[in-house]
């Protein structure tokens, strides 16, 4: 049992020891160590009030980015939204322009046929007449192979024209 219980002497000198220690890290140790964990603690902090700050800018950016990319979004959708009204314009234009082209083209082409079938009529009628006095010329020189019928044809145009004379006058 002996090895239990120590020595009082030896109790003593440990003590002793102890309380040198003791004092020694009281004096030079502790503070040293104290001034570690502040200085360790006040990092820390530094740190995480820095981590903090930059979770802060961060979502900031974000928010900032987010805004951007709104804004991009409302600038595409009326660039886009121009583009098709431009585009349309266009085409209104193009298919006006065509219309005005093709009703021109039509009425260029209802006068062109127009002025053809004048000249058309116009030459058949000119046919007709000469096919008319030709046809004529036949008849009266057949009617009038004889002095005694053109004498006859010659009275009848006299009087016809003296009765329309007095009709006209009259």
């Amino acid at each position: 049992m002996d090895l239990l219980i120590p020595d009082s002497g030896l109790l003593f000198w440990m003590a002793i020891v102890f309380i040198i220690v003791l004092a020694v890290l009281w004096k030079w140790g502790f503070p040293v160590i104290i001034k570690m964990v502040n200085d360790r603690k006040a990092y820390i902090d530094d740190s995480l009030r820095k981590a903090h700050e930059a979770n802060e800018k961060l979502t900031n950016i974000q928010k900032e980015s987010e805004s951007i990319l709104q804004e991009a979004r409302e600038k595409q959708a009326t660039i886009l939204k121009e583009a098709a009204e431009t585009r349309e314009a266009i085409v209104q234009a193009t298919q006006a322009k065509a219309q005005a082209e093709s009703s021109r083209l039509l009425a260029e082409a209802k006068a062109e046929i127009e002025g053809e079938k004048q000249n058309a009529i116009r030459d058949i009628r000119l046919q007709v007449a000469e096919l008319s006095v030709q046809i004529a010329e036949k008849v009266l020189r057949q009617k009038l192979d004889t002095e005694r019928s053109q004498m006859d044809m010659i009275d009848r145009l006299l009087d016809e024209i003296s009765v329309e004379h007095k009709n006209g006058l009259g």
